[in-house]
């Protein structure tokens, strides 16, 4: 018995409006989570500024820090890596005074941590003003 007789067979559709919506919303997920890394395109040459220079306050204390993380407060010299002796120096170079001023004179190819050093140092010391000198541009 052949209930179906004039009836004629649908071909089965597929419908791809569904699955492209579901792949845009994969491609705007993927591309608002993924992070992009700059780090290894950025170049940087230290330092250099334009400004205008400051009025010279009453009390500086100038640390240079040398390329080879060796340092010196005012006129006294210190080793690379000598923590407590630039302590020390800064507390004495300060003189119990604490609104003066910090100048770190660092080198363009010093290291990061010479400077952090300086800064930790300072904070020890009492002396919360700290500045970076920088030679202007020609």
């Amino acid at each position: 018995m052949n209930f179906r007789r004039g009836r004629l067979r649908e071909d089965p559709e597929i419908n791809l409006i569904p699955l492209i919506d579901l792949l845009l919303v994969i491609l705007i997920f993927l591309m608002v989570t993924t992070t992009y890394n700059a780090f290894s395109e950025m170049k940087i040459n230290l330092p250099t500024g334009k400004g205008d220079p400051a009025q010279t306050p009453a009390h500086l204390i100038h640390v240079a820090v040398a390329a080879n993380g060796s340092m010196q407060v005012d006129a006294q010299k210190l080793a690379a890596g000598d923590r407590a002796g630039l302590l020390a120096d800064l507390r004495r170079a300060a003189g119990g005074r604490s609104d003066a001023i910090v100048v770190v004179d660092a080198d363009a190819l010093s290291t990061h941590q010479s400077v952090i050093r300086v800064m930790e140092a300072a904070r020890e010391a009492g002396l919360t003003q700290l500045t970076f000198a920088t030679r202007s541009e020609p």
